[in-house]
């Protein structure tokens, strides 16, 4: 069987979610199904996948689903109690103290607040999290899922305290023959090696990252700005780059010293003790100041259903200081530290007693699991039902209707995503035998029979590396980020990319000639590609758009975080070609030349009103 058609094929399910997602702007809830329902044909079909497969793979995707909406409902239950208990109008007044500027707001919200939660707990709780925090200060919603959905990169691959190095680039990487044979080369035992591909993607995320909050304004002014410009962005950018600065040293210097589980928890914690003191001082602020038009001028879809929810109700009660409003986010990450870093606690609230588990799922060998108090969602229920407490939420109404918006929020979140996670494990666990013959198919490739005829397949996204690689060749560290994108978009998780890709990547490094310096730059590339895919993945666009009552409107997402996550694919594959080859080279002149083009584009680019 030809790799090509079988390339194409693989195709289908990803082109489905694009036509009628992004190009066609159909809502997720539309386009899920359908794309759920051209991957099961195309597997059953076409790859041969075993109906058991399939089905074990659907019910695993709906339990993972069911988790992710335990997250989006603990989060706008947290908003929607600080929204009645009067924090937010707080919050709101202390951002002004701060800064008025829209700019400085989602850089500190976004940015560093994101990687800090982003550091101790990962899920997708960032988004979810800051997304409606910036809603409530006056963002557009669709601004703040878009805000929300850009920092979603240079934090992830240490993000849940390091898990997408650990677990991921660990399980793909530990007990291969092409590992030890490259550890071997490098005369360095496994964990050090693992180590190394650690601080690398530490290295390779800072040196692309620190622009992502420049980025990131840009697209708030070019998007959502009266006047329709990067430029207005771009005039933050001593703050931006102060603010990326900041974050990027920590968190490379942690991964170096440390090892890969605190880079993103520290550097966070570090960029908000520097950047707040310092905007309160007007250190590197913009000279001028950044605000979105009146409400009545902002375009419909920006706009959600909760956009307008009602505001305070204090009934009469003392206001709230600025450290009372904040408290319940400081509990949030407080928890979410302790959860993750204490082991008795992390293993009481990951036993077996409290893991529910569906294992062997109609004899698939898959297993879905759910592990309901270790999810981050429960540390939000927890957090609001504190809040309740410490803010003397005494009139039993206001806290009735926090928990009945959150409820309805769910209900229409629930449709959209009960699909979306079930296309993509179907399309994970498509191998005809129900796990991937990678091996299998790289010796034959390796034989050279990978353009002609294959006996075995292996499932739908390493056929599509597979694809890549055979048209890359000595390219292919250009390449290979977006490999670890597809990955993410595919599973909307690093951890999972790298768990699929890591071997790939290694093997690859291999084929091409790449010693074991080579070999671990391009497993790094695939974390931060897989990374930086995060900015699209539809599952954690549907839910972050659900925590601002944004339902219906993702395609529109992800065709903006398309621009961000392709910069951050293209400018680390050059860097990374231009570490390779050592020394100064061609290649450091394109990754240069590619930031200056980049710079270009957003200073020339303007939309229409």
């Amino acid at each position: 069987m030809s790799l090509w058609l079988i390339v194409l094929m693989a195709l289908l399910p990803l082109a489905t979610v694009a036509i009628f997602l992004v190009f066609l702007r159909w809502p997720a809830k539309y386009a899920m199904p359908l794309a759920y329902g051209v991957a099961v044909v195309v597997a059953l079909g076409f790859w041969g996948t075993d109906l058991n497969i399939v089905a074990g793979a659907s019910i695993n995707g709906v339990v993972t689903a069911l988790n992710i909406l335990f997250i989006v409902f603990g989060a706008i239950l947290l908003l929607y109690t600080l929204r009645e208990s009067g924090a937010i109008e707080v919050i709101q007044k202390g951002f002004e103290d701060i800064s008025p500027d829209r700019r400085v707001q989602a850089i500190i919200v976004a940015w560093l607040f994101g990687a800090l939660i982003e550091g101790a707990s990962g899920f997708g709780t960032p988004a979810a999290i800051a997304a409606p925090l910036l809603v409530a200060l006056g963002f557009p919603a669709m601004a703040a899922v878009v805000s929300a959905m850009i920092i979603q990169s240079t934090p992830v691959s240490f993000g849940a305290i390091g898990t997408p190095i650990i677990v991921g680039v660990n399980a793909g990487l530990s007990d291969q023959s092409v590992t030890d044979r490259m550890v071997e080369a490098a005369g360095i035992p496994y964990a050090q090696y693992l180590d190394q591909i650690g601080m690398q993607v530490a290295m390779l995320h800072g040196l692309v990252g620190v622009f992502i909050p420049l980025i990131m304004v840009g697209m708030l002014t070019r998007f959502f700005g009266a006047k329709r410009s990067f430029i207005e962005g771009l005039r933050a950018w001593p703050f931006a780059l102060f603010a990326g600065v900041v974050f990027v040293v920590p968190y490379y210097t942690v991964a170096a010293l440390l090892g890969p589980e605190f880079p993103a928890l520290i550097g966070g914690l570090i960029g908000i003790a520097i950047v707040i003191p310092a905007a309160r001082r007007g250190w590197f602020m913009p000279k001028d100041t950044f605000d979105f038009e009146p409400r009545d001028r902002w375009q419909p879809e920006w706009i959600s259903e909760l956009q307008d929810a009602s505001g305070p109700i204090r009934d009469g009660n003392k206001p709230l200081s600025q450290f009372q409003a904040w408290l319940p986010y400081i509990i949030v990450a407080g928890l979410l530290v302790i959860t993750r870093v204490i082991p008795p606690v992390t293993d009481a609230l990951r036993a077996d007693a409290v893991t529910l588990s569906i294992p062997n799922i109609f004899g698939s060998g898959i297993t879905a699991a759910s592990q309901p108090l270790y999810l981050p969602g429960f540390v939000l229920l927890v957090t609001s039902l504190i809040t309740y407490f410490l803010h003397q939420m005494w009139n039993h109404g206001d806290y009735r209707r926090a928990w009945t918006t959150a409820g309805k929020t769910i209900v229409s979140a629930g449709s959209a995503l009960i699909f979306a996670v079930p296309m993509v494990q179907v399309f994970i666990n498509s191998a005809p035998d129900g796990h991937d013959t990678v091996a299998a198919i790289q010796a034959s490739l390796a034989s050279g029979v990978g353009l002609g005829t294959l006996d075995q397949i292996a499932s739908m996204p390493e056929m599509l590396a597979q694809g890549v690689a055979a048209l890359t060749g000595q390219l292919w560290p250009l390449f290979a980020p977006t490999v670890g994108g597809l990955g993410a978009f595919l599973a909307g998780s690093n951890t999972i990319s790298n768990m699929m890709f890591s071997f790939f990547q290694i093997s690859t490094a291999e084929q091409i000639g790449l010693g074991s310096f080579g070999a671990s730059m391009v497993v790094s590339l695939q974390a931060v590609g897989g990374a930086g895919g995060n900015m699209v993945t539809v599952h954690n666009v549907v839910a972050a758009s659900a925590t601002v009552g944004l339902l219906g409107r993702e395609g529109d997402v992800i065709r903006k975080t398309l621009i961000p996550m392709a910069y951050y694919m293209i400018a680390a594959g050059l860097l990374g070609m231009a570490i390779i080859n050592g020394g100064l080279n061609a290649w450091y002149a394109g990754w240069i030349g590619f930031l200056g083009v980049a710079l270009l584009f957003m200073l020339t680019n303007r939309g229409r009103r």
